[in-house]
């Protein structure tokens, strides 16, 4: 876990920047508990963006397991599991355990092998770490919020200050856009 509560152990600038072999399997990391809304589905076209969906069949391709952990509470998140063929656990309430540990059950992950991969740091890092999982935190996909969410993200900034660190942008990633 990281020193800090709302610590990430890693910040990329998006899910296509974790490179899938380092990042995930060699670090014993093949389960991974997946935020949904400006994560891997844009809130401003309510689409999963190209490199997105690639990194995501390439992941699965390589053995990760994956199960959507959302505070969503509208049958989209259903629908969205349903197209990606993952599991979900909507209604989530994070940063409550209850959606972390059930998240786990669904896909048969544990504390050693299982990551969660958020945008925010209230929910998806404090959550996380509340559980003893590590996080890899992402950048929103893009700025457009609900206005709850932007004022957690404000919240963030303060929490912050200047500590954010620098996203890591690798070479995966300009593949996945590329190969996109």
């Amino acid at each position: 876990m990281a020193a800090a509560p709302l610590s990430p152990e890693r910040y990329f600038s998006r899910i296509s920047a974790i490179d899938i072999r380092h990042d995930l399997l060699d670090a014993g990391l093949n389960h991974v508990l997946l935020d949904v809304d400006n994560t891997i589905l844009s809130r401003a076209t309510h689409d999963i963006p190209r490199d997105v969906g690639v990194w995501l069949g390439k992941a699965r391709d390589a053995g990760v397991r994956f199960c959507l952990v959302s505070n969503n509470w509208h049958g989209s998140v259903y629908q969205l599991g349903g197209v990606l063929q993952l599991p979900v656990v909507g209604k989530s309430m994070k940063p409550m355990p209850q959606g972390f540990l059930l998240g786990m059950k669904k896909i048969g992950g544990n504390r050693k092998n299982t990551v969660v991969v958020g945008d925010q740091m209230l929910t998806d890092v404090l959550g996380g770490h509340l559980v003893g999982l590590p996080v890899y935190m992402v950048q929103p996909l893009v700025e457009v919020d609900l206005p709850h969410t932007m004022a957690l993200r404000n919240l963030e900034r303060v929490l912050l200050g200047n500590r954010r660190p620098e996203p890591v942008a690798t070479a995966n990633c300009k593949k996945a856009c590329e190969d996109a």
